[in-house]
């Protein structure tokens, strides 16, 4: 009858290498380690039930050992037991056993990979800078793949976005082909929950770079979104007057097309492809759309200022306990101003200045023989 051997999880530091052996219940275990072998046999319960459990591994170097096994330091819990062994010469491990192909019960014990260091008690070591590459070998060889969280979030955002405003546009887009023209004045009564979701969604991207996710300035993020969020909350969805105006159809199709286009990007860019129509997409396709996406917003303002005159809607009067007046209005007169001037020329600037950096063209030298 074969003894089963139980699920052990390893981990190191560059001087010691600690064992989770994944046993319940156990007593009196039986460990030997000498030189780089350790044995271990005790009765618990363990993946096959209530029985015997063994297991013998031959270690990738040496550890400290002693008559009374006073290399290694075993401490039994409840639900399981743990082994710390010293290693014989401080130095990183690419394995634990001697042999590449390592038993299928033996499993790495990720979250002991950041530990306290054996001569620090303040300080902790992160073995991911300490060693950089070793532990993105070790979860490779471990799971199949290196778990890279960021850059999975990044995707399903992206590809989620792109999806959405696809849907957007082939909502339109069959909805124009059926009635034509007459399509455009429900527009928003169609797509304007999903634009809506979408571009709440889209603030995100303004804390991808204060959190280190993406590159770029969470200023001319914020802008951006906000602007967008802007036209689409405070001067369509306030104003329902607004709702059925053609003009919101192609502010739609405008923003819809640039995003279809630019998330795709961002999801070839995490995985290192460089595609060069969908780069030469990313920053060309601005250059008509961009002017018409702000002539777009500029005619939303714009329709909306006899509403808010009408109703003084976000217009506070005085006198008021806060002594404060604000005109909405008024304002809208000096935003129109600075987004139909100062905002399209700022965007176009910073535009070009990504064009130009991306789209040059390489220069190769090769040296004559």
């Amino acid at each position: 009858m074969t003894v089963p051997s139980p699920f052990v999880y390893w981990a190191q530091t560059d001087k010691a290498v600690s064992l989770k052996i994944d046993l319940k219940n156990v007593a009196k275990p039986d460990i030997s380690v000498v030189d780089n072998t350790i044995k271990f046999a005790a009765k618990g319960v363990g993946a096959h039930g209530e029985s015997q459990y063994e297991f013998s591994l031959d270690l990738f170097s040496p550890v400290k050992s002693g008559e009374n096994n006073d290399g290694a330091m075993v401490r039994i819990f409840d639900n399981r037991v743990d082994v710390i062994m010293s290693k014989e010469k401080a130095a990183w491990w690419p394995r634990l056993t001697a042999q590449p192909q390592k038993p299928a019960w033996v499993k790495i014990n990720f979250d002991l990979w950041k530990s306290e260091d054996c001569d620090s008690e303040d300080e902790t070591r992160d073995v991911m800078k300490d060693y950089p590459g070793m532990y993105d070998m070790l979860q490779k060889e471990e799971i199949g793949y290196r778990k890279d969280l960021k850059k999975v979030y990044l995707v399903i955002y992206n590809l989620f976005q792109f999806i959405g405003f696809m849907y957007i546009l082939a909502v339109m887009g069959v909805r124009y082909a059926k009635l034509e023209y007459e399509s455009v004045p429900t527009t928003y009564e169609h797509v304007g929950s999903a634009m809506k979701f979408l571009q709440l969604m889209m603030f995100l991207e303004v804390m991808h770079p204060m959190f280190g996710y993406t590159k770029g300035s969470p200023l001319m993020a914020f802008m951006q979104v906000g602007g967008r969020a802007f036209v689409l909350f405070a001067m369509i969805e306030a104003e329902p007057r607004m709702h059925a105006k053609p003009v919101v159809f192609y502010l739609f199709l405008v923003w819809s097309t640039v995003e279809i286009i630019r998330y795709p990007f961002y999801i070839a860019q995490l995985y290192n492809k460089e595609i060069y129509l969908l780069t030469w997409l990313r920053y060309s396709i601005w250059i008509p759309l961009y002017p018409l996406g702000i002539l777009c917003e500029s005619m939303v303002v714009l329709r909306n200022i006899p509403y808010f005159e009408e109703t003084n809607k976000f217009s506070i009067a005085l006198p008021n306990e806060w002594n404060f007046a604000f005109h909405m209005p008024t304002f809208l007169r000096v935003y129109l101003l600075f987004l139909t001037i100062p905002g399209m020329f700022m965007v176009m600037s910073h535009m070009t200045k990504l064009r130009s950096k991306k789209l040059k063209p390489k220069i190769v030298i090769r040296k004559c023989k």
